[in-house]
């Protein structure tokens, strides 16, 4: 499964020759200023909440795709507003299937207001499923005891992990959370954007491997397969 990291959460996989963007936060990110928005496409725009470092470029993104939005009943409904009624909407255990396979909202302990104040609903993580595999985004989230369901449901071949602390689990909590839904391979986010969860990517990457699973933090605009 090939992927690319956009810095901070964002990250794009291409499934069945469908393509899935997550939490598209480009544009604002100092980090991420030599990806040009304009050339990224997108065939599904999934959204994990409302904060803006989640879904900056989303409506630039999805109004010149034409990508269909995925994510929870109001964050749909506020793109609605904005003239994207291309979407979908989920809520917690709900899934989808889609031309790729199939989409569920799962929980995420987090907050979750959009830009302009409105109401975000609560935040949530997805689990992919497909005939080319299967994954988890956590989205911004604390270690939850509920991620040990996920690895009980579900055949799990990668994740990608919140590991940037303060606001979210890190680094050691993610490990955590590897072991719990049964994941080697992972793929860190939420990390070194700013200064609160600037991590130590040495030690990571050791906390991890000591643990027998293996860490990816790809650079921004980095493409890999897992």
């Amino acid at each position: 499964m090939n992927l690319t990291f956009y810095g901070h959460s964002c990250f794009a996989v291409e499934i069945n020759g469908c393509k899935l963007l997550f939490d598209p936060f480009i544009s604002p990110n100092s980090l991420a200023e030599k990806i040009d928005i304009d050339s990224i496409e997108a065939d599904f725009i999934l959204l994990s909440h409302g904060h803006e470092d989640h879904l900056a470029d989303a409506e630039a993104i999805l109004k010149r795709t034409g990508a269909t939005l995925i994510s929870n009943y109001e964050i749909v409904c506020w793109y609605g507003e904005k003239g994207i009624t291309q979407s979908h909407p989920l809520n917690h255990g709900g899934s989808v299937k889609l031309p790729f396979g199939k989409v569920k909202f799962v929980n995420a302990v987090h907050s979750s207001v959009l830009p302009d104040g409105s109401y975000g609903g609560n935040p949530g993580g997805f689990v992919i499923e497909s005939d080319e595999g299967n994954f988890y985004y956590s989205g911004d989230t604390a270690l939850t005891y509920d991620m040990k369901l996920l690895g009980e449901f579900h055949k799990l071949d990668w994740a990608a992990l919140s590991i940037g602390d303060n606001f979210t689990m890190g680094f050691e909590d993610a490990a955590i959370c590897a072991d719990w839904i049964g994941v080697d391979k992972i793929l860190g986010v939420h990390y070194d954007t700013f200064p609160y969860i600037t991590v130590e990517q040495a030690a990571a990457r050791d906390h991890f491997a000591e643990k027998g699973k293996q860490l990816y933090l790809p650079a921004i605009g980095e493409s890999i397969n897992l």
